[in-house]
């Protein structure tokens, strides 16, 4: 089998579950809180927190490592304008995803409280709000470095 095409198989099939994990993952999330439900919001939060171990942190190693690897085939250049491009949106999606990795924590255990409670708590609804916030620029940033990569606007040497 073609090394370079194994990579770049591998490379797409990461960033698909890297986008569709955190998609599915945000959608369902944000479906269990509007539901207001404690139960639900913890299963859910509980999930998430497994789906991100399970799929995203994977998916994530996985398109930093064939990336590199594919750069390097192909000679192109880790100071070109397009590298650069895509350096700076895999940071921002990092400061993005790196707290929200911690409030998905913290949203667990407000959602067990929530539970004992019977209500869902007022911190827990202001937490899910900073969740829902970080995860929109990661998210457009996900979709601007799919775009690079396709149509790659700026130079790669």
């Amino acid at each position: 089998m073609d090394y370079y095409l194994t990579l770049k198989f591998l490379h797409i099939v990461a960033a698909v579950i890297v986008a569709g994990t955190g998609t599915g993952i945000a959608f369902f999330m944000f479906m269990a809180y509007r539901s207001d439900n404690p139960i639900v919001i913890q299963i859910t939060a509980n999930h998430v927190i497994i789906g991100d171990w399970l799929f995203t942190t994977p998916a994530v190693i996985t398109q930093i490592t064939t990336g590199v690897l594919l750069m390097k085939l192909q000679g192109y250049s880790f100071s070109s304008p397009w590298f650069i491009w895509i350096l700076t949106l895999i940071l921002i999606i990092a400061a993005c995803w790196l707290p929200v990795l911690r409030i998905q924590y913290r949203l667990r255990d407000l959602a067990t409280e929530s539970v004992i409670a019977e209500k869902t708590l007022p911190e827990f609804k202001k937490l899910m709000r900073w969740w829902i916030a970080l995860g929109f620029p990661a998210f457009i940033a996900i979709v601007i470095i799919f775009y690079l990569m396709v149509f790659k606007p700026v130079s790669v040497i």
